[in-house]
């Protein structure tokens, strides 16, 4: 089992210069430019995030939360997934600058759904997803979690999660027309139209 932290390759790889396919390559990390922010944001592939000590932490506690979760494990973790991605949205969108929150959630947040996958697979007894077919839990996720060692994932979150306050003022400014109270000459028009009728 391996005794190496996430933490200590993502700061290998802050510290590697500017070289990034190299990195990319000799490290098994992937990485976004945020350009708002001028810094490289870096997280693993699902391959290599089972190679650090964190890997087996997270499924670990995950396998906990399954066990005392109620319906079967695949019900239980699409539901925390759904619950899981809905909250980091709501919580992106109440950031004050949401360029800062993905950088500082982005690579947890990835780690933690594959910990979910892998820690039902182990309860199950399945093998361990490989990438060439998706579990069932991802069945309405609307991410492609495995695509690309986990690049697709890592690339639509991020591009989703910047949008998140902008989604959330035109969701707050279409409740808002629709909870406009009607005026008075339009219900007279209203009633007007439908005695015609």
């Amino acid at each position: 089992m391996s005794t190496t932290t996430l933490a200590e390759l993502l700061a290998e790889a802050d510290a590697a210069g500017h070289d990034h396919a190299a990195t990319e390559k000799s490290s098994g990390l992937q990485h976004i430019h945020n350009h708002a922010t001028g810094s490289i944001v870096w997280f693993p592939t699902w391959k290599k995030f089972r190679q650090t000590a964190d890997w087996a932490e997270a499924v670990d506690g995950v396998t906990e939360e399954l066990k005392s979760g109620s319906g079967s494990r695949e019900e239980w973790a699409a539901k925390y997934l759904a619950d899981d991605l809905a909250l980091l949205m709501k919580r992106a969108a109440a950031s004050s600058d949401v360029h800062i929150f993905v950088q500082e959630n982005l690579t947890q947040h990835l780690t933690r759904t594959w910990a979910v996958a892998d820690a039902v697979a182990k309860a199950t007894g399945t093998d361990l997803p490989n990438g060439s077919t998706t579990p069932s839990i991802f069945a309405d996720y609307p991410y492609e979690v495995y695509a690309q060692d986990g690049g697709v994932f890592a690339t639509t979150l991020w591009n989703d999660v910047i949008d998140a306050r902008r989604n959330q003022a035109l969701a707050d400014e279409a409740a808002r027309k629709a909870l406009k109270p009607v005026s008075r000459k339009a219900l007279k028009n209203a009633a007007r139209k439908a005695a015609r009728r």
